[in-house]
């Protein structure tokens, strides 16, 4: 699918890619399924970059707009399962 990623472009090339790969994670989450390693990888480095929770919670909420899914949704999964199929 083709989305237009919500993007902060005061962000380096690298925290770019970071933020992308919580969002390519979440999309395999709601596609194909995750491990729960794999997707709190990308999302420790998503927090890296991302640092506060208001923040966190505004590029979910866009996300969600553009792609239907949820970073949020997908991180709750991930507390009770090794395996994460939305």
């Amino acid at each position: 699918m083709d989305y237009n990623y919500p993007l902060d472009y005061t962000w380096t090339t690298e925290d770019i890619i970071d933020v992308m790969s919580l969002y390519n994670a979440v999309e395999q989450a709601y596609e194909k399924g995750i491990s729960k390693e794999d997707f709190l990888a990308a999302y420790r480095r998503f927090k890296k970059v991302v640092g506060t929770k208001s923040e966190e919670k505004q590029i979910d909420r866009e996300f969600e707009e553009v792609s239907g899914y949820s970073i949020y949704k997908v991180f709750k999964a991930s507390q009770d399962h090794d395996w994460i199929r939305m």
